[in-house]
């Protein structure tokens, strides 16, 4: 089927490689380097896919030009052992990361942590996470930000085509995992095109109506007052002779990711056009006004 071809190229995205720490004699060498040049050092915790996607030799290399240091955190070391951090970066989960964290901040107010991991904690959830932005109602003279039609199953997968009819949600529907923890599964997605597939969904989940949008998304960025949005590849339209045609439910491991971009793509003017800048300005607002950005 066209879903799963158009998505294929994802699949080996997410090659692991182990970061590489530093020795003691190296911090020793970075604390010094530190104090004489001012630099700003980072000290990161990432997942090795992360790192390998965001931590390139031509970026380490401009950040370093910049003043800026990233240093690996070696997780199997106590955090204050190491350093001297300016910046904490961080990217994982689990009770045990937070915990380390939050005593982190304790004993060095000092350093900055992104994020705060109890400023993040909501974003773990996506029906939290969802519910922020239906409840905004935004919606100005450029457009509107809305969420489509959504159902929480937490379990049960025997009753889902019951809870949809109750609902009154319309085929096809989007299944996302509720748990958004950065892990492989949290970002698998599955399209379901008939009741009867619905059984075959795996539960806690997030199910959501299908809305075509013309096979493209845009990721926006916000730090700060600076706005960045790209384009990514998505689910292609569903058409009406599809709909009536096709069964079943299609699993896709990630939509959306860094490989899928469309910013180079020869794409229809009307599906390619940024969101209106005033748009996601007053989104940025919103957003900062119910506590989701700083």
């Amino acid at each position: 089927m066209r879903l799963e071809e158009e998505f294929s190229h994802c699949d080996n995205y997410d090659e692991e490689e182990e970061p590489k720490t530093m020795s003691q004699c190296s911090i020793g060498a970075l604390q010094q380097q530190q104090q004489q040049q001012k630099f700003v050092v980072v000290g990161y915790a990432l997942t090795s896919k992360k790192i390998k996607s965001f931590l390139q030799p031509k970026f380490e290399g401009l950040a370093r030009n910049k003043g800026i240091l990233f240093v690996a955190i070696d997780q199997n070391r106590p955090l204050s052992d190491q350093g001297p951090f300016d910046i904490v970066l961080h990217k994982l989960t689990g009770k045990g990361w937070r915990q380390i964290l939050e005593d982190y901040r304790q004993t060095h107010p000092e350093v900055t942590v992104l994020d705060p991991p109890d400023a993040i904690q909501h974003l773990h959830n996506r029906q939290s996470m969802l519910q922020c932005v239906a409840d905004m109602n935004l919606s100005t003279s450029y457009g509107r930000v809305g969420v489509p039609r959504q159902l929480v199953i937490k379990k049960d997968a025997s009753s889902i085509a019951d809870a949809v009819d109750k609902a009154g949600l319309i085929l096809p529907l989007v299944a996302k995992p509720l748990v958004a923890d950065g892990s492989a599964k949290s970002h698998e997605l599955s399209l379901a095109y008939d009741q009867y597939s619905l059984q075959k969904l795996e539960p806690p989940l997030v199910l959501q109506e299908f809305v075509n949008h013309g096979g493209v998304l845009f990721k926006v960025y916000i730090v700060g007052e600076a706005i960045k949005v790209v384009r990514r590849f998505s689910l292609p339209d569903v058409t009406k002779r599809e709909l009536s045609k096709v069964t079943g439910v299609f699993r896709f491991p990630r939509v959306s990711c860094a490989a899928a971009s469309a910013d180079d793509a020869d794409l229809d003017p009307s599906v390619a056009e940024l969101p209106p800048r005033p748009l996601l300005e007053r989104l940025a607002k919103e957003l900062r006004v119910f506590g989701y950005l700083t």
